[in-house]
Parts: structure tokens; sequence; C-alpha cells
């Protein structure tokens, strides 16, 4: 059972996100769905399809993930970095909230958030591609369980940051670069084999496999693997910030 005062503060984030749908909605739909138009729609007739699957279909899982870890690393961290900003947040460190309620209504708000996203972002592709999904239920807990972890990331990205630069450090410099080479756009077996260890060393590649597999049925590494990473990932970074929240560290004072 949801207490009052957790339902106040994820229906308070959401209201927020929501109070802006050209920012956290309309903008990242354009930008995803100008790279599936461009890099799965015109380009993508010109490719082979991959595994019997059309080149443009065959992207439409990465283009989800990236929208979704996008917008779920977004919304907590800007939210609670600007609470912070503003003092705030020492308001909500010392109300009834249990620590886990404060970090459960950042997270969860910002799980909707990315899964509206990533759903408009499927419901658009789909008007080219299709609608058919292999795994539905295992489809949506994969995305799921991508959105905590950098839901949960987004928080302790906020909680050390001192500045909004610091904010957009790690989506700029980390998140970026690994989702671009995280298999988004192409299977790791068509990759030269010096760079396909870097590949498979990248943690969002196993994230897009996961997804992929659950929604086309075909995968570069074993769908075992990539769950049990993400959901091990989802896990560790829950209890990782939980922890980092509870100490105050950057918050109190």
């Amino acid at each position: 059972m949801i207490s009052l005062g957790l339902w106040t503060l994820l229906s308070k984030e959401v209201r927020r996100f929501l109070r802006v749908p050209g920012q956290t909605l309309a903008s990242p739909l354009v930008t995803t769905t100008l790279y599936f138009v461009v890099f799965g729609w015109s380009i993508g007739h010109q490719l082979p399809p991959v595994d019997g699957v059309p080149y443009a279909r065959f992207i439409v899982p990465g283009l989800v993930v990236m929208g979704v870890v996008q917008n779920a690393y977004l919304n907590s961290a800007s939210s609670l970095f600007v609470m912070k900003l503003q003092g705030t947040i020492v308001d909500l460190l010392i109300s009834p909230l249990a620590y886990w309620e404060i970090l459960a209504g950042f997270v969860v708000a910002a799980v909707v958030r990315g899964l509206l996203v990533g759903g408009i972002t499927f419901l658009v592709a789909g008007l080219f591609t299709g609608f058919e999904v292999a795994h539905p239920l295992l489809s949506l807990a994969m995305v799921v369980a991508v959105a905590v972890v950098f839901a949960a990331m987004g928080v302790a990205s906020a909680i050390w940051a001192s500045s909004f630069e610091q904010v957009n450090f790690f989506p700029t410099f980390f998140l970026l670069p690994l989702t671009f080479l995280g298999g988004v756009f192409y299977s790791a077996r068509a990759l030269p084999p010096a760079l396909v260890p870097f590949t498979r060393a990248n943690p969002v590649f196993y994230m897009v496999d996961a997804v992929r597999f659950a929604m086309l049925g075909i995968s570069d590494a074993p769908p075992s693997v990539g769950a049990a990473l993400v959901v091990g990932l989802a896990t560790a970074a829950l209890g990782g910030t939980y922890l980092l929240l509870r100490s105050g560290w950057r918050l109190r004072g």
C-alpha cells in the first residue's frame, strides 16, 4: 500500500514533467522520430535484413531504449538538483517520508516519463514497421528495469553535482557515447573483430540486446545474460543511491 506521503511526492513529480509536455515528451519524440526516419526508413531500405528482420524494424528496440534511458535519467536528475539548488530538498529530508519513499518517488516518476517516451517512440515506429512484439510482458519488464537503472543514476548524479554543468556531464560524456556504441543501430556480429570486445564491454549493449530479444526474438548475446545484467544493475543502482541519499552527502548543510 502506497503511503499518502509517497503518493503526494509521486504525483507532484509526474505533474511537474506533464506541465511542460513540449520539453519532456514532444522534444524527445521529434528527436527519436528523426533518427528512425533517417537511419531506419531512408537508409534502411538500402541495407540487408538482420537475422531476417528488416533494418528499419531492427533499430526500433534500440531507439526505444535510447529514449527511455535519456528521459528517465534527465527527469530524476533535473528535479532533485533543482530542489537541491533551491534548498527545498532539506524540507523533504526532514519530512516524515522514509528515505526509500523519497527515492521511490523520484525513480517511479522518472520511469513513468521514460515509458511514455519509449511508448510513443514505439507507436511512431510501428506505423512504418508494424506493431508485432515477440514477448510483450518480457519487453515491458526489460524496459522498466532499464528505466529504473538510469532513474536511480539520475538521483545519484544530482546528489553529487554542484552545478548544471555537472548534471549534464554524465549524459554528455558517458551516456550518449555508450548508447550510440551499444548496438542501437547495428548488430555486434557486423562489427570488425577488433571492435567486438569494446561493444561487449558496454553495459548498454546488453540492455539494448535484451530489449531487442524481447521485442523481436533475436539477439547477439544470450538473452539470459542481458536480462540478468539489467536486473543486477537496477538492484545495484537502487541500493547504492539509497545509501547515498540516506548519508545526506552534499544534501544537508
